[in-house]
């Protein structure tokens, strides 16, 4: 098992570099080249800026068992289908049963922006939101370990 993370915009790279040394998990972290990164335990892969760069060197390096964070729906049903397990930086597991919801959701989201209309913003990031995102991820680190 080990730990790949969408990096570009993650707010909890240190929470998930804590957690893994604690468990001795490996992390891989994807950036595009916009973004330098640098860390003592976490493997850094740097890819171009094309769009979705990152979103596909994390799936297709991502197996069975693995433990993916990203914000992206499409790249938490590509994991999914590969026996891995997702979570956002907000805590949210992605499962089975919610993602086909998340997606559609997304979905409607892009359509109403084309037609003009506006969607919801996120909220802004509290430590609420770091505290909740740690005790779910320890749990999901801690329930992929075991297995």
């Amino acid at each position: 098992m080990k730990i790949l993370v969408d990096a570009d915009a993650c707010p909890v790279k240190e929470i998930i570099v804590d957690i893994a040394k604690k468990y001795n998990v490996p992390v891989c972290m994807f950036v595009d080249t916009s973004h330098i990164l640098k860390s003592d335990y976490a493997k850094i892969f740097t890819v171009d800026k094309a769009n979705d760069s990152v979103d596909i060197h994390l799936a297709n390096n991502t197996d069975k068992g693995d433990v993916v964070v990203t914000q992206d729906y499409g790249v938490a049903a590509l994991i999914l289908g590969k026996g891995a397990k997702g979570i956002n930086q907000n805590g949210l597991i992605f499962t089975n049963e919610n993602i086909d919801r998340l997606l559609f959701e997304r979905h409607i989201g892009k359509k109403v922006r084309r037609s003009g209309g506006r969607t919801k913003g996120p909220v802004k990031r509290n430590s609420e939101n770091d505290r909740i995102f740690e005790e779910e991820f320890e749990k999901l680190i801690k329930n992929s370990h075991n297995c």
